[in-house]
């Protein structure tokens, strides 16, 4: 099937509503879609029946308003498109007002305090910038409209709204920079994201074996195996067929839902693996990237496969990220973080690149934070993911203009691109980049995008793009502010670029982000380095992060404090559930069969004491010694986990608890955890009650 033929061919896209829509309403919704203007009753009708009629072809019974609440996974309500007709029989309807509002329950979902049990009236609101598509399943065809999700007061009870007016945002402070550089011809500035998103794959009925991964997506217990990632025979190998087939059927179900999945190999853990896509605007590539989550998880059940999206679903090998790669493109196609052929003389982009890092470091715990979740603390610092520490990569040839620029007030040279030779003469000279990349870097500019390689492989990606554009639009527009009043343009933005490169220069780090070095040359430069996801909330909160979302129409201070809450909330529910899984597993499971194992022990010693001497009877008795040794640790490593969860259901206050789970009960799982692997390394492998990592890992 020629793939040019189907790709979007699940989606209501431009090209279906181009040729289904009268000219006039195609027209009007173009003007909504690109322009913000508002769409009268009489259009959303015509678009709700030529949406209705091109599902129905398709199969589908149902629509749903698909939103994305404060859970950060996605929701939906379903509703036939069933209406009673006259003489018992039915019709098929789909109004304008269908179509344009949902009433789901908002009492249900996270709200940190903005609505109560009580108060349940909530709303959907078509996202009409995210085209409508088709998910098909074994139970049919469904319609599935993006929506943003409010309460009945407007808050924002979900990820998309906020993340929708962090684009006006930053589309209105780049359009008054632009105007100032003559580009009058510039109408819009889109955001564009591309979304790498890295997962693990193990076989299913070695899944269900195991309590940990149901319940919480990652393994709580797990003895390190004789083999992990220490040859990187597995990053960039030969894809499994198993593997391979589970790709195949997944990207033909992303392309028809117009996903724009492009790269797939093998990462550099045993089992894990990545998707890579092309660009798109960041909502919908926002949109997209719950689909492609979604998605996996469908298609590897049908493979007897498991997908894992959890930061760091095995202890020991690298964890999953989710790197988000960020740039702003003109409607007209230029993009503004190219640097071009000669960047030192690209004032526009210059000024562009001085507005980011300002942003970074003036923001670095809010960006911190905003790719944050109780899964990522395991996995940041190592393997391939970025330190807690926020700093920016830019690359020789622009720390070199940047130098430049601070020395002298103007930079003169570029460094150019440098041919590489292979040293074989039958293989063709290759032109190098100007700059090597970074892996250790938290926001590493990679030649025309900055790549955040914070994100956590199971988060939405809405948060992290929301506080970047704010972030940069709140420079942007003090950028604007200062330029808008200069008498000599050429002069003062020339000026602006230096002050803001020396003032913020301290973010600026091109070094091995994992070493202690850096730990302590980020603390003499100021940066903060917020080690938990626990103590980088209170940036939520903050005055000025109140002051900027405010300030450009993004969050409100109780929108603000309602994520702080939420957050806390999270993570307490998060570890509350791993430290009852390990409880629950430990007293069930692990214990039970080191005891067995103990008393196998002891009765072969007893059967066989009489053929041993004393000094082999000594050893025999010494391994018994261990291994009740151990689950004596056992027993009171769990004891002291039981306590802490038990005290910390006893505090009320959120932030409080939050506080409790990361500095007591975190560390009694560890204890555990432990106790419990090192009996996994002594019991007999016949009696061990659950898959282990060598099983999970490495026979897929």
């Amino acid at each position: 099937m020629d793939l040019t033929q189907y790709f979007g061919s699940n989606t209501f896209n431009d090209a279906v509503m181009k040729e289904r829509l009268p000219l006039g309403v195609y027209k009007a919704l173009k003007k909504t879609i690109e322009n913000g203007e508002e769409l009268s009753s009489d259009i959303a009708d015509t678009v709700a029946n030529a949406m209705k009629q091109w599902a129905m072809e398709r199969g589908a019974t149902h629509f749903t308003h698909w939103f994305q609440p404060m859970t950060g996974v996605t929701a939906e309500k379903h509703d036939s498109f069933l209406s009673k007709g006259e003489n018992g029989r039915v019709m098929m309807e789909f109004s304008g007002k269908e179509l344009i509002k949902g009433e789901p329950d908002a009492s249900s979902f996270p709200s940190g305090g903005l609505r109560a049990t009580f108060e349940a009236r909530g709303y959907t609101a078509w996202d009409c910038t995210s085209p409508a598509f088709l998910r098909e399943d074994v139970s049919g065809v469904t319609l599935c409209i993006p929506t943003a999700f409010c309460s009945y007061t407007g808050e924002a009870l979900d990820k998309k709204t906020p993340l929708l007016r962090s684009m006006e945002a930053i589309n209105k402070q780049a359009l008054r920079v632009l105007r100032l550089f003559g580009k009058k011809d510039v109408k819009h500035v889109d955001v564009c994201v591309g979304a790498e998103q890295e997962y693990f794959l193990i076989d299913r009925d070695k899944y269900l074996k195991r309590d940990d991964l149901i319940y919480t997506g990652r393994t709580l217990f797990g003895a390190k195996p004789p083999k992990g990632q220490e040859m990187d025979d597995h990053y960039f190998g030969t894809i499994k067929e198993r593997v391979s087939l589970f790709m195949h059927e997944l990207n033909e179900e992303l392309w028809k839902l117009g996903i724009y999945a492009k790269t797939q190999h093998n990462e550099a853990a045993p089992a894990q693996h990545e998707l890579a896509p092309i660009f798109s605007t960041v909502n919908i590539e926002t949109d997209h990237n719950q689909l492609v989550m979604e998605c996996m998880k469908k298609i590897a059940a049908r493979h007897g496969l498991a997908c894992l999206l959890h930061e760091k679903p095995f202890a020991g090998v690298n964890g999953s990220g989710k790197h988000n790669n960020w740039s702003l493109v003109t409607d007209t196609g230029e993009n503004l973080m190219k640097p071009g052929k000669k960047p030192h003389e690209n004032m526009q982009f210059l000024l562009f690149l001085a507005a980011v890092i300002k942003a970074t470091d003036e923001h670095a715990e809010l960006i911190r934070l905003a790719a944050s979740c109780p899964g990522n603390d395991y996995r940041l610092g190592g393997a391939e993911a970025p330190p807690t520490i926020v700093s920016i990569f830019i690359g020789e040839q622009l720390e070199d203009i940047l130098a430049q620029l601070i020395a002298n007030g103007k930079a003169t040279s570029s460094k150019e691109r440098e041919m590489l030779k292979i040293g074989v003469s039958t293989m063709p000279y290759i032109k190098k980049d100007v700059n090597d990349r970074n892996r250790t870097s938290t926001f590493a500019f990679t030649g025309n995008k900055f790549e955040l390689r914070m994100v956590g492989s199971s988060m939405s990606i809405a948060d992290a793009n929301t506080v970047l554009n704010t972030t940069v639009a709140e420079s942007l527009c003090q950028m604007a502010d200062e330029l808008e009043r200069a008498d000599n343009f050429d002069d003062a933005v020339l000026k602006l670029i230096c002050r803001t490169i020396n003032e913020h220069k301290r973010v600026i780090f091109d070094g091995n982000g994992y070493s202690k070095e850096w730990v302590d040359e980020a603390e003499k430069r100021g940066l903060p380095n917020k080690a938990s996801f626990v103590d980088a909330i209170e940036a939520l909160t903050y005055g000025n992060t109140v002051r900027v979302f405010e300030k450009h129409g993004v969050m409100s201070k109780a929108e603000l404090q309602a994520r702080a809450e939420i957050d806390y909330e999270i993570y307490s529910k998060t570890t509350n559930i791993e430290a009852n899984t390990m409880i629950e597993m430990a007293s069930r499971k692990f214990i039970p069969a080191a005891i067995k194992y103990a008393g196998v022990v002891a009765d072969a010693i007893n059967s066989i004491s009489s053929a041993l001497d004393e000094s082999e009877a000594d050893n025999e008795r010494e391994m018994l010694g261990e291994c009740l040794e151990l689950i004596g640790d056992a027993r009171r490593t769990l004891k002291r986990l039981s306590d802490n969860v038990n005290t910390a259901a006893r505090i009320s206050n959120e932030e409080e608890k939050a506080h409790y789970f990361r500095d007591y009960v975190v560390k009694a799982m560890q204890a555990l955890r432990e106790s419990v692997d090192a009996l996994e390394l002594q019991v007999d492998a016949e009696l061990w009650p659950v898959p282990t990592y060598g099983e999970l890992i490495f026979e897929v």
